[in-house]
This record gives C-alpha cells, sequence and structure tokens, in this order.
C-alpha cells in the first residue's frame, strides 16, 4: 500500500515489526532498539504529507447493499489510513453502479469468497487488458486474504505464522479487527512474550469502545496473561453510572478462584473474592456459586458453612452434586443414615456420587451398636455393592451380618471381597472368624497358611490373643470419583435384619410386593437324589470347579436348599457345561431362581436365556422377573417403566393383588388418577388391606387438590 499508517496506526503494529524475523527485511538496528523507545517515537507528531485520493467505491457498495458492519469496518479502516478523511454524507443517495462486472465482483468479496474473486478480476483482465480493478478493491482483497491466513493458521497454533501475518499486514490491528487482536494476544503469549501480549490487550482496552469487546477483552486476556497483568488492565475498566464495565469479569474471576480451591486446599483466596462470591450467591440464589462455596469450605473442614452453601444450592436446584455436598457434610456428622437417605437418589448418576452412597453405606453399615434397617433398604444396599464390586462396603456388610449372628451370610460376603481384591487383608481376617464361627477348620487352616508372614491378627484367629473382630474403622468418602462402574456381580443374601424397620420415604409408597420367585424354587427338579444326603454334602466347602457338571447341579439345589444362593448360582454355572439337555436346562433354571432369591433381576433374566426351559418353567421364572423388573423401577422413580413391566407380566399371567397395589401407587405418582383409582378400588374389594390403604392415600390426594 502506498499510503503509510499515520500517527493513530497502533503500538501493536510497531511492537509485530520488532517480534517479525529479520528475513523480513526488517532494519537490524530497529529490531534491536527498545520498544519503549519506538513508541515514544511514533507517538511524535509527523510532518503533514499531501492528502492522496480515497478510493470509497467499497464504502459506497456496502452502503448500497445495506450491509451495516461491513460499513462501519470500511469507515474504520479508512479513517486509520486517513486521518483527515471525513465519511461522504450522501453514500446512500450516490447513483447506481455504472460497471454491473465490478458489482458483481465486489458482492463476491462480500461474501467471503475471496478466490472467486482472484479468479473474477484475472477473467476481466484477461478479456480487457485496458481495465485494472481499483486500487481499493486489491487492497481490501489482500487484507482478506490476510486475515484468512491469520486466522487458519491461529486455529492451527502456529504461533509464529500468525506473528509473521500480522507484521506483514499490520492493517488488520485495528479496533475493528478485535478478533484478529485477540489471536495475536494469544501468539505471543504462546510464544513466550506476554509482555507483547499484555501491550495488544491493552491496545484494545486503551483505544476501542464497543462494551461488549472491551468485556470479552479482559476474559480473552485471563486465558493467556499472569495474574499481575491481569490487575493492570483492569486498571483500565471504565464506569457508568458507578457501575464497572468488567464487574461480570469480577464476578467469574471470584468464581474461578473459589473453584480451583474446592480441588486444592492450598490454594489461597483472596477475602474479597471470597466476601464477593458469597454476597453474589446470597443475592442471585444461583445454585453453581452455593455449590462452589460449599466444596470451598468442605474442602477446608469448615463443616457448619460447608452445609448451609450446600443446603442452599440444593433448595436451588436438586442435583447431584449438592446432595453429594450434604452426604460429606452429614458424614462428617456421623449421620449415616441420613446421608445414605439422600444418596439413594442419585447413587447412579456417576461415579462420584456412586462413591459417596457407598461411603455413606459402609459408615452406616459399621454404626455401633448396629442399626436396625429394614429389608427394603439392606436390598438396595446389596444391589448397589454388588453393582460397584465396592471391596469396603462388602467387608461392612459381612460385619453386620456377623453382628447379628448370620456366620454363613458373613462368609459369603467376605468370600466376595476377597473375588474383587484379592489381597485385601481385612476380608482375608473377616473370612476367617467367619471359618472359626463356623467350625470349618480346613478353611481356617489353608486361610492362615494364605496369610502366613503378612497378617498376624489372622495367624491368631480362634486363639486366646485372638483380637476382638469389629468392623473396620470409619471409611472417608472421596471428594472425586475413585472408580469407574464396573460390571454388577452376585451378591450375598440379604441380611437379615432385627424386626424395626426404617421408611426410606414419608410420602404414599407401597408395601413391597412379593415377588421372589415362586413355591418350587426351592424345590429341586425330581431327577435329583435326596436333599438330605447332599445337605449333609454341601455344608463343607467345595470348590464348585472341582465337580463334574451332574454333581455340581445336586451341589446347586443343596445350597439353595441351605439358601446359600450365590454360592448355589457358581455350582449351576459349572453345571451349564453339561453335553446334557436335562442338565443345563436345570442348571439355568436353579441359576434364575438363585439370582432371584439374591435380588440381582438381570443376572436371572440372563441365566434363564442360557438353555431351553420347559414352558411353565418360562412363564414361572417371566413373571417373578418381571415382578422384581417392576418394583426396581418403582423404586428408582421409573414409573412409567414400572408400568411397562407390570404390563408385560400381565399379558402372561393373572396380576395379584400386591402388584395391583404398586400399579395403583405407580399411576398416583404419574397422576393418571382415574386409573389408579380403577385399579386400586378393584383390588380394595378383596379385603387387601394395603389396597385399603392405597386408597386411602389416593383419596387425600384427590382431597388435596
Amino acid at each position: 500500500m502506498s499510503v503509510s499508517f499515520a500517527k493513530s496506526v497502533s503500538v501493536i503494529a510497531m511492537s509485530l515489526v520488532l517480534a517479525a524475523p529479520m528475513s523480513l527485511g526488517s532494519d537490524p538496528k530497529v529490531a534491536t532498539d527498545d520498544a519503549g523507545d519506538l513508541i515514544l517515537a511514533q507517538a511524535e507528531p509527523s510532518a503533514p504529507a499531501a492528502t492522496p485520493e480515497v478510493d470509497e467505491s467499497a464504502l459506497r457498495y456496502f452502503a448500497r447493499q445495506g450491509d451495516t458492519r461491513r460499513l462501519e469496518i470500511e469507515i474504520a479502516r479508512l479513517r486509520a489510513l486517513y486521518p483527515d478523511w471525513v465519511p461522504p454524507t450522501d453514500l446512500l443517495s450516490a447513483p447506481p453502479q455504472t460497471d454491473p462486472e465490478l458489482d458483481a465482483i465486489w458482492d463476491l468479496y462480500s461474501q467471503g469468497r475471496l478466490a472467486e474473486v482472484r479468479q473474477k478480476i484475472a477473467e476481466r483482465q484477461s478479456a480487457d487488458s485496458g481495465w485494472s480493478p481499483p486500487a481499493d478493491l486489491i487492497d481490501r482483497l489482500e487484507l482478506a486474504e490476510a486475515r484468512e491466513r491469520l486466522i487458519n493458521a491461529s486455529d492451527l497454533k502456529q504461533y509464529d505464522t500468525v506473528i509473521k501475518v500480522a507484521s506483514e499486514k499490520s492493517e488488520l490491528l485495528t479496533c475493528s479487527e478485535v478478533d484478529v487482536l485477540w489471536r495475536v494476544a494469544e501468539a505471543f503469549a504462546q510464544t513466550n512474550r506476554e509482555q507483547r501480549s499484555f501491550d495488544t490487550y491493552r491496545y484494545v482496552l486503551t483505544n476501542c469502545e464497543n462494551p461488549n469487546e472491551r468485556l470479552a477483552t479482559i476474559q480473552n486476556a485471563s486465558k493467556n496473561l499472569s495474574r499481575s497483568h491481569i490487575d493492570e488492565l483492569l486498571k483500565l475498566e471504565r464506569k457508568t453510572a458507578g457501575i464497572g464495565e468488567f464487574e461480570p469479569f469480577r464476578d467469574d474471576l471470584a468464581r474461578a478462584v473459589v473453584a480451583e480451591a474446592g480441588e486444592d486446599e492450598k490454594v489461597v483466596v483472596p477475602a474479597e473474592q471470597l466476601t464477593r462470591l458469597e454476597q453474589l450467591a446470597e443475592r442471585e440464589k444461583k445454585a453453581s456459586d452455593a455449590l462452589l462455596l460449599g466444596w470451598y469450605y468442605l474442602r477446608r473442614e469448615n463443616i457448619d458453612p460447608a452445609e448451609k452453601w450446600f443446603r442452599q444450592a440444593f433448595e436451588a436446584e436438586q442435583t447431584a452434586s449438592a446432595a453429594r455436598g450434604i452426604a460429606l457434610v452429614l458424614i462428617e456428622r456421623e449421620k449415616f443414615a441420613d446421608a445414605e437417605g439422600i444418596m439413594y437418589r442419585w447413587r447412579a448418576d456417576d461415579d462420584d456420587s456412586r462413591s459417596v452412597y457407598l461411603a455413606a453405606v459402609a459408615n452406616l453399615l459399621g454404626t455401633e451398636p448396629r442399626p436396625a434397617l429394614s429389608p427394603d433398604v439392606l436390598s438396595s444396599i446389596v444391589t448397589e455393592v454388588a453393582a460397584a464390586k465396592d471391596v469396603i462396603a462388602a467387608n461392612q456388610l459381612g460385619w453386620y451380618a456377623r453382628a447379628w449372628q448370620q456366620h454363613e451370610t458373613a462368609k459369603a460376603w467376605f468370600n466376595l471381597a476377597l473375588q474383587w481384591k484379592s489381597d485385601d487383608e481385612e476380608a482375608a481376617y473377616g473370612l476367617g472368624v467367619s471359618y472359626f464361627q463356623l467350625g470349618q477348620t480346613a478353611e481356617l487352616a489353608a486361610m492362615k497358611q494364605r496369610w502366613q508372614g503378612r497378617s498376624e491378627r489372622i495367624q491368631l484367629i480362634g486363639t486366646e490373643a485372638q483380637a476382638p473382630a469389629t468392623t473396620a474403622p470409619m471409611v472417608t468418602p472421596p471428594q472425586t470419583a475413585t472408580a469407574a462402574p464396573q460390571t454388577a456381580a452376585p451378591a450375598p443374601q440379604t441380611v437379615q435384619t432385627a424386626p424395626d424397620v426404617r421408611v426410606r420415604d414419608t410420602s404414599a409408597a407401597p408395601p413391597r410386593p412379593s415377588t421372589s420367585a415362586p413355591q418350587v424354587a426351592t424345590r429341586a427338579p425330581q431327577t435329583r437324589s435326596s436333599s438330605t444326603s447332599y445337605r449333609r454334602g454341601c455344608s463343607d466347602f467345595v470348590h464348585p470347579e472341582t465337580l463334574a457338571p451332574e454333581a455340581a447341579l445336586a451341589r446347586g439345589w443343596c445350597l439353595m436348599d441351605l439358601n446359600r444362593p450365590l454360592e448355589a448360582a457358581q455350582a449351576f454355572e459349572v453345571a451349564l457345561r453339561s453335553r446334557t439337555d436335562r442338565v443345563r436346562s436345570d442348571a439355568s433354571y436353579g441359576q434364575s431362581l438363585a439370582y432371584l432369591r439374591a435380588g440381582l433381576v438381570n443376572e436371572a433374566a440372563v441365566a434363564a436365556t442360557k438353555a431351553r426351559q420347559e414352558p411353565s418353567r418360562t412363564i414361572e421364572l417371566q413373571t417373578s422377573i418381571l415382578a422384581e423388573r417392576a418394583l426396581g423401577a418403582f423404586e428408582r422413580g421409573r414409573y412409567a417403566e414400572a408400568l411397562l413391566a407390570l404390563d408385560q407380566r400381565a399379558q402372561i399371567a393373572p396380576e395379584r393383588v400386591d402388584l395391583m397395589v404398586l400399579r395403583g401407587y405407580a399411576y398416583m405418582k404419574l397422576n393418571r388418577l382415574g386409573d389408579a383409582s380403577r385399579v386400586l378400588e378393584a383390588a380394595a374389594g378383596t379385603g387387601n388391606r394395603d389396597a385399603i390403604r392405597a386408597l386411602a392415600d389416593l383419596r387425600n390426594q384427590l382431597n388435596g387438590q
């Protein structure tokens, strides 16, 4: 371009010239001069130059097209090139363009089709050797191509190229090209020239007027500059009616610092920023702000304010994150039942929620004296512990079962924990204690042999010096996820508890239907031998892998008679390898029943498909599986899924009264009160107490509307 920049050319352009490689032809003396001296020299007035003729063709074209944005950019560009130039006032009243071909070229340019612009120019010059494109068109085309190269280089993180292109086309470095300035600033920062990056941002905030771009500039700078440089830029803030334009950024900065401190207790948050965020949270009541404060205080073990902010977040928006925070506070306060209760709804949302739920469970089970948990709560706990393969919670279930004198169940849990983590000393110790309690001396001796030299207390089991067999110490829940969810494994039989039960929800809820396997589940097919002889034969431990399929099948039914469903499922798995169709069918049937008794519905459904079944057995298993699925869906709040499972079951078997009650409650939850009334009135007509109570709940709900 023949006309050079006047004194309003940005300091950034000079900085770019200094940053450009020597191959660009820059004067070595200039390249080594002090940048501050050059900036001062640029600020000095220059000798007046002759006013050149300004090409306003692009300006008039954009005015005719009504392209306000490009019109403003062109005016800004011409003012930067020609400081004494004044925009004409007759842009919109200008006569129509007399050169349609040139007008078409401008149209291509305005659409950003730069390669086609070059092509059309070349075609016209080839057809008309006396025609030359307007200088302004060429200038703008070269500028647009440079902008495109710069943006592409920036997107590809080719930062040296960004700086090179900008130094060659300093006309890009104006307030009308703020995005280019941001990219140049980033390039400086990424090539270890933070001072020049700072100068670029400072230029924008000193010279540019657009409020949104100014706010975006300080936000962009925060990604590339140190805190000290950000503080310097904040001094350039402008105020309107006493309110600073960077207040939203200051709020976000406070959020970012507190969020970082919520993950790292070593981070120190300035009191001003902590107070700012607390005032924001109180004023705007955003759940996200309250959560940041909750995690900040919890990380520093400041429980009272942590609970305050977590509960405020939960009131604003019920989320898994807020529930986790409250649960962690409750665990710190040793209110484990409350922590389990609040996390139950969110237990499967993500890894963090599952970890906190399992920590609450482990601590709840380990409470002394042992709490009397309802069968429903224990069933939920068993399912989640098995799905997560959580060794700590499995151990606690073992100690919990032992406290209620259920040594076989305790043994099963400790054994399962060892399967998940073979070197877990706590599980090995618990299993050893169970062997001792059950009089299984050979197994205890083998356990001691395996752990010789690794655990003194295992060696002392059964001696006078044996340490008391108690629960593991309190489980500290992780504040971040520690393990991804794994495939669910079979869970031991649900621990039976004292008669007292705990109600999970005080709102109307159905009693748990009788969804266990049919009574025939406790009877093996007639092909097996007397259960009495096998009852004697399966009381001792025998690894099922050592048995032939037929013997494993018989042992599986024996274990079912002893109410040891998980061990039975393993025996049935071996029996499934038989080459005999009858044995495989019986094994598939038995394994499905075993998993149903253990409360593992999905595993039961899979087991039922492992071999062909008689039609009566197929119906028997399907009705039990669908009933369990309906109940599980209801307990998870998935009422439509519960109804779907009930509908599927109703297609193959009559609906029992207890399942009619479950259906009625599902309709109530979905606000299908007419359907609920129809079903519950029919169920209540049988005299069933649960149905009568459900009908009363429905009427109370109707009266409350």
